[in-house]
């Protein structure tokens, strides 16, 4: 009988242990479960939605309520402005630098010593004196690439009277004239039609005849020397032209016309060659280049 009683017991007791053992496991599975959701909620609730959208924060967002995501845009060079009329694209926009305005700031840069210095020499260039030639020039058209200037009685070349030298007295002392076809041929024997404009020889230099003809067109306004009136203004730039691009100053096209361009290489020519950057064609450089 008391065996019987001490097996009913054990019996009981592994019962209970295992029905305690049971609540165990059913109560951990349940905080696992629980771990694993509450997480999940939260990451859902701080994931923001596609850009450019508002959203709402969830519980404990506080602040973050109606957030505006900032928009991201990348531009590129190829987007399109459209412009009042063209409608162009702005590359093509910023492409179009005005020529003559860019070189003539460099120009004017050099002359008042500015930060548009010559950059140093180019050791593989040609060096020394340069051989005249003649160039094959198609000077009996006007060329529509450059800028032209207006006659005006009362200008006067800028910065000129501060150019040290008796040999840059004819800057000084230039200011246009407008006369008529039978004034300059009366006072002037050599006057050469060069690219829609007429110009006159007098002491050493070709000077714009203005008045000469009602459509003639100028290029620049000024003095430009030659030794001879054989040499007209048109082959004199080009050789100058020819000189600085062997050297490294000049990269345009030899094209005969004292352009905003060929101006601002002469500068920095005469600037490295210690002479007054003029920017123009005068007898100083040209002895420098020995072509005077």
């Amino acid at each position: 009988m008391r065996i019987l009683l001490v097996l009913t017991s054990c019996v009981g007791l592994a019962l209970f242990a295992g029905a305690a053992q049971q609540d165990d496991q059913d109560s951990n599975k349940g905080k696992k479960k629980g771990g694993n959701a509450q997480p999940q909620q939260q990451q859902q609730q701080v994931v923001a939605p596609q850009t450019g959208k508002k959203f709402k924060a969830g519980p404990g967002g506080g602040n973050a309520q109606n957030f505006q995501q900032p928009t991201t845009t990348h531009y590129k060079n190829t987007q399109k402005w459209h412009g009042p009329v063209t409608g162009q694209t702005e590359t093509n926009m910023s492409n179009r630098t005005n020529l003559n305005s860019s070189k003539s700031n460099k120009l004017e840069s050099i002359q008042k010593g500015g930060t548009e210095k010559w950059k140093g020499p180019n050791l593989n260039a040609k060096q020394g004196k340069f051989q005249k030639q003649h160039f094959d020039l198609q000077t009996n058209k006007v060329v529509n690439k450059y800028k032209t200037v207006n006659f005006n009685q009362n200008y006067k070349i800028a910065g000129a009277h501060n150019w040290k030298g008796a040999k840059y007295q004819v800057f000084v002392n230039y200011h246009p004239e407008w006369h008529d076809t039978w004034w300059w041929n009366w006072h002037h024997p050599h006057v050469v039609f060069i690219y829609g404009g007429w110009y006159y020889w007098d002491n050493s230099y070709w000077y714009p005849a203005w008045g000469y003809a009602p459509s003639s067109v100028y290029y620049y306004d000024g003095p430009i020397y030659a030794s001879s009136p054989e040499e007209d203004p048109a082959q004199v730039v080009a050789n100058v032209q020819s000189a600085l691009q062997q050297q490294g100053y000049y990269q345009g096209d030899i094209d005969g016309v004292l352009g905003p361009q060929t101006r601002a290489a002469l500068a920095e020519y005469q600037s490295a060659q210690g002479i007054e950057p003029t920017g123009a064609v005068d007898e100083p450089t040209l002895e420098t280049l020995g072509m005077a």
